[in-house]
């Protein structure tokens, strides 16, 4: 009897480790996942039984193998595909949305972007809730809980948006307790009845963290991450899988480095930092074009590379511009963290692509270890990567417990 409850006990304590290895891939097979935990195929076999029975995984027995191939094939391991999901929502200075994403990052619905952010925090924030539970209604799939991504810091452990500078809220907004307030309003609740919990966290650093579960950043110890999205320019740093944020929430504010110091005034109170000088605006009025109403400033800055680049030389001086700026700050960044990686995002992902050369020898002639090893900048390859993000917030508890957190005895 204490043999059995031994086991027992050490298979739920593996449910989260073992449902975090099929969560970012890192096990296809029962074979493989026996080999990731250290444990006996017995006790994998039960704890995939386990977390199938949940309603998160699917074991598949079919021969996994080609004909002929040595051995007993090993079960295959996926993500279920009609299990629970995270209610995903992002605001940014353009709009928001709204999404449905399951284990793996797989986004399972989205509501159709808006274009217009009140000044009221309040106000946008039950706009897309909404439009996340009207996804829920209509795919009546069970919610886990839900993530929030905002274009400003969010201080720890208040959960408030320090610097909002992009959207009109005031400083110190309290998203976290608006967000879950508009949760419980709603009436989403997960599967013991209660309402979900809500999370928030800044836009960059939840894009980092999944592209280093999801995308380009698998693997890498040291990840960092810099994107441009629809205003400014913001930076997150992954070590050993977990998302560095200071002591308060507030680390990694990289678009207030200054890389131009004749440049124009920044919002912070500075000259020329990476928020001005990098991003979709600076783009479009470097290449002397005036934005207009009707798209994003990111999509208006993207189909101006995408369509003139090759043709138009105010188009490619533009480039050359923003590439150098944005060199110049990530090569300060990797002499002090010395990453070993780098990915970019937004409109820098575009830049990497029209010219990645020129942004690497920027890189390599500017920083210490640029020129001693090189660093691997690569384009981020996840669609919506804040949204992704902002599931994984609401994941995270699932994945540490998932017996506590589905409400399972």
């Amino acid at each position: 009897m204490t043999q059995t409850r031994t086991r027992l006990e050490r298979g739920r304590s593996a449910l989260g480790p073992a449902l975090a290895l099929v969560h970012t891939g890192r096990a296809p097979t029962r074979a493989v996942l026996t080999a990731e935990l250290g444990v006996t195929r017995a006790t994998a076999g039960a704890v995939a039984a386990e977390l199938e029975a949940l309603g998160l995984i699917q074991v598949d027995s079919r021969p996994l193998g080609a004909a002929g191939a040595q051995g007993r094939p090993s079960h295959r391991l996926s993500i279920a595909p009609r299990g629970p999901v995270a209610l995903a929502a992002q605001v940014h200075a353009d709009g928001f949305r709204a999404a449905l994403v399951g284990l793996g990052g797989r986004t399972v619905a989205t509501a159709p972007g808006s274009m217009t952010v009140p000044a009221d925090p309040a106000h946008v924030i039950d706009a897309v809730v909404e439009a996340g539970a009207r996804l829920l209604r209509e795919t009546g799939r069970r919610c886990v809980g839900a993530g929030l991504a905002v274009p400003s810091a969010v201080a720890e452990p208040e959960g408030t948006a320090l610097n909002p500078l992009h959207v009109a809220w005031p400083a110190g907004a309290p998203v976290r307790e608006l967000f879950n307030r508009s949760l419980a309003a709603a009436g989403i609740r997960g599967g013991d009845g209660e309402p979900v919990t809500g999370f928030a966290g800044n836009d960059v650093n939840l894009a980092a963290l999944a592209e280093h579960r999801h995308g380009a950043g698998g693997g890498a110890q040291h990840l960092l991450c810099v994107a441009t999205g629809h205003r400014g320019v913001g930076g997150a740093l992954v070590l050993d899988g977990r998302l560095h944020t200071g002591s308060a929430g507030l680390a990694l504010e990289v678009g207030h480095l200054t890389v131009n110091p004749e440049g124009p005034p920044c919002h912070c109170g500075s000259r020329g930092c990476l928020d001005i000088e990098a991003d979709p605006l600076a783009f479009l009025t470097a290449a002397g074009r005036e934005p207009g109403p009707e798209v994003s400033l990111l999509q208006q800055a993207r189909d101006l590379l995408r369509e003139e680049y090759a043709t138009e030389p105010s188009v490619r001086a533009a480039t050359c511009q923003l590439v150098d700026r944005l060199g110049l700050g990530l090569a300060g960044l990797v002499n002090i963290l010395n990453p070993d990686r780098i990915i970019l995002g937004g409109l820098h992902r575009e830049l990497l692509e029209a010219d990645p050369e020129r942004l690497r020898a920027v890189v390599a002639e500017r920083s210490l270890w640029g020129r001693s090893g090189g660093v691997p900048i690569l384009p981020c390859t996840l669609d919506h990567n804040s949204l992704v993000g902002a599931a994984e917030l609401a994941w995270q508890p699932v994945l540490d417990d998932p017996l506590a957190a589905l409400g399972v005895g």
